[in-house]
C-alpha cells in the first residue's frame, strides 16, 4: 500500500477576515474530493487570514499513481483557486507493509 501526502501552502491575499478564508477553502476542497476522490482538509495556520496549508492523500496499489493522482490534484488547485495563489507545495509518498 501507497500513500500519497501532498501539502499546499495557499496565499490569499484579498481575504479580510476568516470567515471569508474559510468560504473559499471549503469551496476549493470539496471541490478536490469530489473530482479526485482524495482525503483533503485544512490543516494549519488556520487564525490567519491570508495564509492556508491544505493537506491531501492518497491511498493507491502503486506509488506512481499516487504522485500522479497528487500532481493533478495541484494542477486543478492553481487552476481553481481564484485569487488564492499556490505558495509552495511538498509531495510525498509514502509505501507502507
Amino acid at each position: 500500500m501507497n500513500v500519497g501526502v501532498l501539502r499546499v501552502i495557499l496565499h490569499l491575499p484579498k481575504s479580510g477576515s476568516l470567515k471569508t478564508k474559510r468560504q473559499t477553502i471549503a469551496g476549493l476542497l470539496k471541490r478536490v474530493r469530489n473530482e479526485f476522490a482524495v482525503a483533503a482538509a485544512e490543516v494549519g495556520d488556520g487564525d490567519r487570514w491570508q495564509i492556508a496549508e491544505l493537506g491531501i492523500a492518497c491511498v493507491s496499489n502503486d506509488a506512481r499513481h499516487a504522485d500522479e493522482v497528487l500532481a493533478r490534484v495541484v494542477t486543478f488547485i492553481e487552476a481553481r483557486a481564484g485569487e488564492a495563489v499556490v505558495a509552495k507545495v511538498s509531495t510525498e509518498v509514502l509505501r507502507l507493509k
